[in-house]
Order: structure tokens, then C-alpha cells, then sequence
């Protein structure tokens, strides 16, 4: 058998793609440690930490025979538990607190965010779950969110109480974080103050 220690990156990316057990476990144990680390200092949690850790290699597995490494593994997992801190913010519900960190990690050098999901395909996605709603739900969303009216001025213009816009407002926000995924949400953060 083979010192996989001694491999460099691009030949245990190879096994990987073979479906190596051994060589997936070298990348492991190269790099939990960091990932670790950097999600629990985030999160202020080490059972937080240790689930970032599981999910990244999880992907990675899932990955394995169409894994692509552009740079080098330090990159990769870097960004990939960028994405994962993000994600469990948001399910922690700190979407507000949080959103200013949101946009300067999207900032970032590298574009991979902004490449993610195009705005014109972000947009497709948001008016697709939009379209989902009823009707009246609907129209109060989009005096909302496109035209930026003010809950007052949705029910003046509609002739509904203020209590009725923020019913149909809570229920569309439930609907389309339910409807579209994670990272998705993430992006509308920055485009709306809705969310």
C-alpha cells in the first residue's frame, strides 16, 4: 500500500475520483482541523463546528468521481466553509444580524458568490415561487418588494388593514424561504430588505 502522506493534492484528487476510501481519508485528516476551527470561532459553537466539518466532507464524498480542484484544497475548503457558516446562520434565524457579513463575504475576491446564481436567474427563481402565491398575497408581496411601498401604503391602495398586509407579507416570506434554497435566500438578502 501506497504513503498517501506523501501525495500531493492532485494525485489524491485522483483516487478520490476512483472512489479511494484511503486517499478521502488523507484530505480529512489534512484539513478538518482548519475547517473546524474557523466554523467554531464563527459560530461561537463546537458541536456547530463539528457539523460544518461533516457536512463539507460529506459534499466532498458525494462529489468524489466528478471532483474538480481549481487552486488547491486550502481554497476549496475555505470557500466551502465560507458557504456552510452562511447557511447555518441563516437556519439559526440570525438573517438580520448577520446580514452585513453576508454582504462583504460576497464582496470577497474571489466571484464564486456572485457566479453561484446570476441576478437574472436569482430574479427567474423569486418570481417562479412568487407566482405560487395567491392571488392577493401576491400583489401585496409585489407593492411591496418591486414598488417599496410601506405596509400603511399597501393598505391604503388596497383597502385592507394594516394587520392583513403584514398576515399576507409573513406568509409570502414563509413561502418563498420554503420554496427556494438556502443560498438562494442568501442572495435575495442583498437585493431586499425584505427578507
Amino acid at each position: 500500500m501506497i504513503d498517501l502522506t506523501s501525495l500531493s493534492e492532485e494525485k489524491l484528487v485522483l483516487l478520490l475520483r476512483n472512489g479511494d476510501q484511503h486517499a478521502f481519508n488523507e484530505i480529512y485528516k489534512r484539513h478538518w482541523r482548519g475547517i473546524f476551527l474557523v466554523a467554531k470561532n464563527r459560530l461561537g459553537s463546537e458541536d456547530d463546528g463539528y457539523e460544518i466539518v461533516q457536512n463539507i466532507f460529506l459534499n466532498l464524498w458525494r462529489k468524489g468521481p466528478f471532483f474538480e480542484l481549481t487552486k488547491n484544497f486550502a481554497v476549496y475548503f475555505a470557500t466551502a466553509t465560507k458557504y456552510e457558516v452562511l447557511k447555518s446562520i441563516a437556519k439559526q434565524g440570525h438573517l438580520d444580524r448577520h446580514r452585513e457579513l453576508i454582504r462583504l463575504e460576497m464582496s470577497e475576491h474571489d466571484n464564486s458568490t456572485i457566479d453561484y446564481l446570476e441576478t437574472k436567474e436569482l430574479m427567474e427563481s423569486l418570481g417562479q415561487s412568487v407566482r405560487l402565491l395567491p392571488e392577493k398575497c401576491q400583489l401585496v408581496f409585489r407593492l411591496r418588494v418591486e414598488k417599496e411601498y410601506s405596509q400603511k401604503e399597501i393598505a391604503k391602495e388596497l383597502d385592507i388593514s394594516e394587520k392583513t398586509v403584514e398576515a399576507h407579507l409573513s406568509k409570502a416570506r414563509k413561502h418563498i424561504r420554503n420554496d427556494l434554497n438556502m443560498m438562494t435566500i442568501l442572495h435575495l438578502v442583498c437585493y431586499f430588505k425584505f427578507f
